[in-house]
């Protein structure tokens, strides 16, 4: 290791480095603003460029089929050359150049809206997730580094929680940019409004690269010694990992990019366009509520304060929630119930005790009991239970990674690599659901989600196999964050 990794790899620095992991953690946010932004932009392309809904999901795709290809081809290039490129540039140089990309992608964008080409907008939305890629690949284990490793998971489920924030927040301000407000009705989108907030998203880019560039970051690198030929893929752990976050990330991203067509149904409320995004925003603000839980371990306190903030923490963002929808004049008063939701995710936390294997049965569970009441049901019971698939997944993402790097050493951060590749599932995943309503229904292609999640369970009891055949304990602390 670099002598900068090597002084912050060692346990004799206990605490987070916070004011530099404060400053990282500004890029965890923007994956989650534009990602959720999403299921506001779908509904509009579809309604704009008279799509299907098979079609109109062509914009997950392009998203998430980015990060695959971001992974991989740096993997190959690395391969190629025999030379370890993140680590030759260093991760906040990586993190940089890749804010410059999405920031290219944003003003390919306004090209691609000004010229009225949907193939064109998804290429754009391509180039700004590539982008995202490299960002993410750099910025998971730079905020690992920026402190102890014993506190490297819990740094990442704070950045999960920024991330998830972005989430919350994004679908409302797209939604106003775009409609002018929240409960805006039968709106025509101006496409000038598009064009201004791709611009704005170009110069935010920009300006947040400058201000890495500028930033006391240290410069960190990883020098450790992989064998020629090695690969993380002997680890079966791994092996079953990658197609779990595959499925994961799929299922997450695909419940929210199918909400827009499923709400407009008469049975669920015949809502317009212009009002869908409180419902995308509390799904997105679900996985914020679970992160923001998972994340209490990285503060410094007991053991009953901790306890009462499991139980704090979860009300407090459903307050900002709340909070934000109705300072852009929406009633909220239609969401109070899904405290309901939120009681049954904090008995969850507690029963789970922060254990990988035994969080990931007991959620993926009560996934699969919500899916089949959402499918069972219409109207605002069944809206809720599909929404409530964000409590269920915000934990999700950091016990896999727990699961499919344990026992790796030194292929860790190979084995990393790979797993963020399988964010392609976020790019297979909602298309196929959107294949499925066009030729059943809406309501019927969310059966896809329950697949999901009882593969998910399916997954942990063959890893817990896979890791106590090798000895390796396998309910370790939760680690890591999406």
């Amino acid at each position: 290791m670099s002598t900068d990794t090597a002084q912050r790899a060692s346990s004799s620095q206990p605490s987070t480095d916070m004011p530099k992991f404060l400053t990282l953690v500004t890029v965890f946010f923007f994956w989650g603003f534009l990602a959720a932004s999403n299921g506001v932009f779908i509904p509009f392309c579809k309604s704009h460029f008279q799509l299907s809904q098979f079609q109109s999901q062509l914009i997950d795709l392009a998203f998430y089929f980015a990060y695959f290809m971001g992974s991989l081809i740096i993997y190959l290039a690395e391969k190629i050359s025999g030379i370890d490129i993140l680590n030759k540039i260093g991760y906040k140089r990586g993190i940089i150049y890749g804010l410059l990309f999405s920031a290219a992608g944003a003003l390919l964008m306004i090209a691609a809206i000004n010229v009225g080409s949907y193939p064109f907008i998804l290429a754009s939305f391509f180039a700004i997730a590539l982008g995202f890629s490299i960002q993410q690949t750099c910025a998971q284990p730079f905020a690992i580094a920026l402190g102890a490793p014993e506190t490297g998971s819990h740094r990442l489920n704070f950045g999960g929680g920024v991330n998830s924030f972005g989430t919350t927040v994004g679908p409302i301000v797209v939604s106003v940019i775009l409609f002018g407000s929240l409960g805006a009705q039968n709106v025509v989108v101006e496409l000038g409004s598009v064009v201004k907030m791709y611009i704005g998203l170009a110069v935010l880019f920009t300006a947040v690269a400058t201000f890495f560039q500028f930033s006391n970051l240290p410069t960190i690198t990883n020098d450790e010694h992989i064998e020629k030929g090695g690969s993380a893929l002997k680890y079966p752990q791994l092996v079953l990992g990658m197609t779990a976050i595959f499925v994961y990330v799929g299922v997450e991203v695909t419940i929210q990019s199918n909400m827009g067509a499923l709400l407009a149904l008469p049975e669920f409320g015949a809502y317009k366009e212009s009002q869908i995004a409180q419902f995308i925003s509390l799904y997105w603000g679900s996985l914020m509520i679970g992160r923001w839980t998972g994340a209490i371990a990285v503060f410094d306190m007991s053991k009953t304060m901790k306890q009462i903030m499991t139980v704090v923490v979860p009300f407090v963002g459903f307050a900002v929630i709340l909070g934000a929808n109705a300072l852009n004049g929406n009633d909220v008063s239609n969401l109070y119930i899904y405290a309901v939701c939120i009681v049954i995710q904090i008995i969850g936390f507690f029963l789970s005790k922060d254990k990988p294997a035994r969080t990931m049965l007991i959620f993926t569970s009560l996934a699969i009991m919500a899916m089949l009441v959402g499918l069972f049901t219409t109207g605002t019971v069944a809206t809720f239970a599909f929404i409530s698939g964000g409590l269920c997944c915000s934990i999700m993402w950091p016990c896999i990674f727990a699961l499919s790097v344990a026992g790796l050493g030194k292929y860790t951060s190979q084995g990393s690599l790979f797993l963020i590749m399988m964010i392609l599932g976020g790019a297979i995943i909602p298309p196929l659901q959107g294949l499925i309503a066009d030729n059943v229904n809406i309501h019927s292609s969310y059966w896809i989600t329950v697949i999901c999640f009882a593969y998910l369970a399916f997954y942990t009891l063959q890893t817990q196999r896979v890791l106590k055949a090798q000895g390796i304990d396998h309910d370790a602390a939760v680690g890591g964050a999406h």
